[in-house]
């Protein structure tokens, strides 16, 4: 009898959660939080992702809490959400440590080949169209400063401009530089963003 009353009371709650009840928010995070925690514990065996996922998951509860049916089982519902929440955070980990080996070997051999010397055509290549692609003063102004190594001040008595107009061609110049590099085809433009813009 007891345990017929305790379902009754759980399926209002359900109802009341449904409608968005927070009181009935509470009574079920209260209830089932300590071993859903120990179930993700279990499955990631990290504490701190298993804490993450548990927030996420009755975030999830609560996001979706119209379409909870209190006909059924709320135990079984909250179990296959922690289950779907694993399944989909080690799928995302497996893709960044994908990601993260690639580039990794990537950037080695892209390092090598540069030490090799055998990117330093392409690279000069690909900056020299990221340069070609510029306005004429800032393409003056840029070559003059970056790749002629003139000072500000040279530049200034030079073209007869301030040195805050130059900072300014410079600015723009290297932001476009940037993008045009950044959206190339090749990986290996990478190397040229380090060499060309480091300090």
């Amino acid at each position: 009898m007891k345990d017929n009353t305790v379902h009754i009371e759980e399926n209002l709650l359900l109802a009341e959660l449904k409608a968005g009840g927070q009181g009935a928010f509470n009574y079920f995070y209260k209830k089932y939080s300590s071993p859903l925690y120990r179930k993700l514990l279990k499955m990631v065996r990290v504490d701190v992702i298993a804490e993450e996922l548990l927030q996420d998951l009755f975030l999830k509860v609560w996001d979706k809490r119209e379409q909870i049916d209190p006909t059924q089982s709320f135990q079984s519902y909250l179990y296959r959400i922690a289950e779907h929440i694993v399944y989909d955070y080690l799928r995302k980990l497996a893709r960044e440590t994908k990601m993260q080996n690639h580039v990794a070997i990537k950037s080695t051999e892209i390092y090598e080949q540069f030490e090799n010397g055998e990117l330093e055509d392409e690279i000069k290549a690909k900056v020299h169209e990221a340069i070609s692609r510029l306005p004429e003063q800032q393409k003056l102004v840029f070559t003059l400063c970056k790749l002629e190594k003139k000072s500000y001040e040279e530049v200034s008595a030079m073209l007869g401009i301030t040195p805050g107009t130059i900072n300014t061609h410079i600015t723009r110049a290297t932001k476009t530089i940037k993008n045009y590099l950044n959206n190339a085809d090749r990986f290996a433009v990478m190397v040229a963003l380090i060499i060309l813009f480091r300090s």
